[in-house]
C-alpha cells in the first residue's frame, strides 16, 4: 500500500515540474506531455547504423525490452520469442527499480566502408550483473559476462563501467540481447564506441570523478581540524555528512570498485543503500544544529527523529534486513522531511536579518532538486544521461559547500562572543582597577601591581614605594572650582607617568595623593636621587587653560627589603615619612628609616 501511494505521489511530482517546465519555457503543456511520452515510448523506426563518420551511438532509442517471468532462461528460449519482445515504458535509459530479470535486444548494422573496432559500454557502475550476447545471423558470435558482482579481473575491459569489445565485421548486420538482473535500479545508458571516444570519456569522468573527490576531501579534513581545534559538535556532523556524501560518490561512479575495495562484493551490493541513508541522516543532524533555537520542540524530536529511523535502516540493509526497494521508498519519503521541517526556522532566521536563513534555503532547494532528479531516475520517472545521473553529487558539492560557509558563520560568531567577553572583561577589570579621572591605577590596581612587583626583589634588586601629597591643593579647587582642580589633577597624572620609567607603577590614591612604585634601584642613594627627581618635576608651574599654578609636592618612600617585604607596610612607611614631611614644612623627599625619618 505504502509503495503504491508513493508511485502516485512521484507520478504526481514529475507531471507537476512538467507544468513548471512548460509554463517556464512558455511550451504548450499538451506539446510537453508529448515529447515526454515519446521519451518514455520511442518509436523504433530504425537500427543503430555504424560507419565511418560515427565515433559514439547512443543505443536506447533502438532498445526492446522482454520481461523474463522465469530467470533461467537462456538465449535460445529468449530467440525463440521476438513477438515478446516490446519498447521499454519507463522514462529515457532507466527502467527503475523493477525486481525482474530483463533482456534487451539491440538491432545494429555497419556499413561496407567502416574498418573499425568498438566498445559497447553500460555506463553505471552499480549493474549487478548483464550478460552480454553478440549475434550475427541468430547465431552467437561473442559472450562476456558484467556487472559489479563479477571479479574485477575478470572483466572484459577493466574499467569503472561495464565494456566489451567488439569486432564487427563490414557490411554486416548484428542484434545485442543483453540480459539484465540487480537489486537495485537497472539504469541503462548504452552505448557503441569507438576505442578513441571510450577512452575519452572514461578520462573525462575520471578527471571529473578526481576535481569533485578532491574538493570534499579538502572539505573534510578542514572541518575535521576546526572540530579538532573548537570543538564545535557542528563540525563533526559535517564531517559525517562531507564523508557519507563523498563516499556515495566514490561508489556511485565506480570509483570505489575500482581502486578501494575491489571484489569486496558486500560492499557493492550495501554501500549505495547505506551511504545514501547516513547522508540524509547526518544531513538532517546538521539541519538540526544550526536551527536549534528557531525551531520549535516538536520540530525538534521529529527531525532527531527522522536521523534515527535512517541510521536504523542503514544498519538493517547492512544486515539485510531490508532491501533496496525499502532503502529507496525511506529514502524518497524520509531524506527530504528534515529540510522540510527546518524551512519555518530558516523563514524566521531571515526576518530577523540573519542570511544564514537565506542560504539555508538555498542549500534546500539545490538539495531538493537533486533529490529528485536521482530519485526519478532511480525509480524510472526522469532519463538518465550525463547530467541527471551526476545531478546529486552535484547537488552534494553545492550543499557540502553552502553548509560549509555557514559553519563558518558559525565559528566566526563564536569567536566574536568570545572576543567580546574578552573586551567586556577587559573593561571591567580596566574600572575595577583604574581611577576614572586620570586613567592612572587606582588603590586596588596599585595593590595587585605592588604585589606582582615585589616578587622581583632580590640583593641589587630594590624597590622604592613613593607616596606624594599636593601641597595647597585645596586652595586652588576652593578658588578656581572642581573643574579646574580636575584639570590639575589630570596635568600632575601626565606629568608623572612622562617622568617614570617603563615598568614604574603610577597611581592615584586619593584626592590629591599619588603613589609612584620604581623597581629594579640597585642602591638606596639611587633611590633618593629618584625622590629628588619627582620633587624637581613639580617646580615648573602647571599651565592650565585658564591660569597658570604652582604647587609644591611632599613626598615619603619606603624601600624594600630594607623597610617591609608587603605591600601594606611598605605604604604605612611611605605613609609615615610623607605625614612627617608636612609636618617639617612640606615641599620635601624623606624616608623612614629605623623609625626616624630621613628627609632630603
Amino acid at each position: 500500500m505504502c509503495s503504491y501511494f508513493h508511485s502516485k505521489f512521484q507520478r504526481s511530482l514529475a507531471y507537476f515540474l512538467l507544468h513548471i517546465a512548460a509554463t517556464v519555457l512558455s511550451v504548450p503543456v499538451s506539446h510537453a506531455e508529448d515529447v515526454a511520452n515519446q521519451a518514455a515510448h520511442p518509436k523504433f523506426s530504425s537500427c543503430v547504423q555504424l560507419d565511418e563518420a560515427t565515433t559514439r551511438a547512443d543505443l536506447w532509442p533502438c532498445v526492446t525490452l522482454l520481461s523474463a517471468a522465469k530467470t533461467d532462461l537462456s538465449i535460445n528460449d529468449v530467440l525463440a520469442s521476438p513477438a515478446d519482445f516490446s519498447s521499454p515504458q519507463s522514462a529515457y535509459a532507466t527502467l527503475g527499480m523493477r525486481k525482474d530479470v530483463v533482456w534487451l535486444k539491440i538491432p545494429i548494422s555497419v556499413s561496407a566502408q567502416t574498418e573499425k573496432n568498438w566498445i559497447f559500454d553500460i555506463d553505471y557502475s552499480l549493474l549487478n550483473r548483464a550478460d552480454f550476447y553478440l549475434l550475427k545471423a541468430g547465431r552467437v558470435v561473442q559472450q562476456a559476462q558484467l556487472g559489479n558482482m563479477q571479479p574485477f579481473a575478470a572483466r572484459p575491459i577493466v574499467g569503472r563501467s561495464h565494456a566489451v569489445d567488439m569486432v564487427l565485421t563490414p557490411g554486416s548486420d548484428y542484434d545485442i540481447y543483453l540480459r539484465v538482473e540487480s537489486i537495485g535500479a537497472k539504469i541503462l545508458p548504452l552505448s557503441i564506441s569507438t576505442f578513441s571516444a571510450f577512452h575519452g570519456r572514461a578520462v573525462n569522468e575520471q578527471m571529473l570523478q578526481g576535481i569533485l573527490g578532491s574538493m570534499a576531501l579538502c572539505l573534510l579534513f578542514y572541518s575535521l581540524l576546526q572540530w579538532f581545534s573548537l570543538r564545535e559538535p557542528l563540525y563533526l556532523k559535517y564531517c559525517l555528512l562531507v564523508f557519507f556524501s563523498s563516499l556515495f560518490s566514490i561508489h556511485f561512479f565506480g570509483v570505489g570498485a575500482m581502486y578501494i575495495w575491489t571484489d569486496n562484493f558486500w560492499m557493492e551490493r550495501h554501500m549505495a543503500g547505506i551511504t545514501a541513508l547516513l547522508t540524509a541522516c547526518s544531513t538532517a543532524l546538521f539541519i538540526e544544529d544550526v536551527l536549534r533555537p528557531d525551531m520549535g520542540k516538536n520540530s525538534h524530536r521529529a527531525i532527531i527523529t527522522t536521523a534515527i529511523v535512517l541510521a536504523l535502516t542503514a544498519l538493517a540493509h547492512g544486515f539485510d534486513l531490508v532491501d533496496m526497494q525499502v532503502v529507496a521508498v525511506v529514502m524518497s519519503t524520509l531524506g527530504l522531511c528534515p529540510s522540510l521541517m527546518a524551512i519555518p526556522g530558516a523563514v524566521a532566521r531571515i526576518r530577523r536579518g540573519d542570511s544564514v536563513g537565506a542560504y539555508f534555503l538555498v542549500a534546500w532547494l539545490g538539495y531538493f532538486v537533486a533529490s529528485v532528479v536521482m530519485v526519478g531516475v532511480v525509480k524510472g520517472y526522469v532519463g538518465a544521461n550525463t547530467w541527471t545521473i551526476h545531478a546529486y553529487i552535484v547537488g552534494a558539492i553545492f550543499d557540502m559547500l553552502i553548509f560549509m560557509y555557514i559553519a563558518t558563520r558559525r565559528t566566526n560568531a563564536i569567536h566574536l562572543a568570545a572576543q567580546n567577553a574578552t573586551q567586556e572583561r577587559d573593561v571591567l577589570h580596566s574600572m575595577a582597577h583604574t581611577d576614572p579621572l586620570t586613567g592612572l591605577f587606582n588603590r586596588r590596581g596599585l595593590n595587585s601591581s605592588l604585589a606582582t612587583a615585589l616578587l622581583g626583589v632580590a640583593p641589587g634588586k630594590i624597590l622604592a614605594v613613593y607616596m606624594l601629597d599636593m601641597d595647597n591643593f585645596k586652595p586652588v579647587n576652593d578658588q578656581y572650582g572642581h573643574d579646574v582642580g580636575d584639570e590639575l589633577l589630570m596635568l600632575v597624572a601626565a606629568r608623572l607617568r612622562a617622568s617614570m620609567r617603563t615598568g614604574d607603577v603610577v597611581a592615584r590614591t586619593g584626592g590629591d595623593e599619588f603613589v609612584v612604585v620604581a623597581t629594579g634601584l640597585k642602591t638606596d642613594t639611587q633611590a633618593k636621587e629618584l625622590g629628588n627627581k619627582l620633587l624637581d618635576i613639580f617646580r615648573m608651574p602647571f599651565a592650565l587653560r585658564e591660569q597658570t599654578c604652582q604647587i609644591g609636592i611632599t613626598i615619603g618612600y619606603a624601600l624594600a627589603p630594607t623597610d617591609g617585604h608587603n605591600a601594606t607596610s611598605l605604604l604605612k612607611h611611605a605613609d609615615a615619612a610623607m605625614y612627617a614631611g608636612k609636618q617639617n614644612g612640606k615641599n620635601r623627599a624623606g624616608r623612614t628609616l629605623l623609625g626616624e625619618v630621613v628627609t632630603s
